[in-house]
């Protein structure tokens, strides 16, 4: 994008994270996140952190699904009670058969 002259911005971010979640690619999605605050834009708790709830869902990354629930406090945004139960049932549907999900 910063070839063609072109600014990155939440909605180009957010559709990036989503692809790697579709591509099953956990570990970019949540570079991608990282670098999406590096550049001082607000990840949007719908596209942004869903995405990439659901791609360590998809990696099996259950810990790292409960963590960006829990960080989206951390850049102001409250999670509501839809992104609340969607973390939860990602974080116990990658979990289930490893034995280590704990309520």
């Amino acid at each position: 994008m910063r070839e063609a002259k072109l600014e990155p911005n939440v909605i180009s971010y957010s559709a990036g994270i989503s692809a790697c979640e579709k591509g099953d690619q956990w570990q970019r999605a949540l570079a991608l996140l990282s670098e999406m605050r590096d550049a001082k834009l607000e990840p949007n708790a719908i596209f942004s952190y869903n995405a990439g709830m659901s791609a360590c869902e998809k990696g099996e990354q259950w810990q790292r699904a409960l963590a960006l629930l829990g960080g989206m406090r951390e850049v102001k945004l409250e999670p509501n009670v839809s992104a609340t139960m969607l973390g939860s049932a990602r974080a116990r549907r990658a979990s289930s058969g490893s034995g280590r999900w704990r309520c």
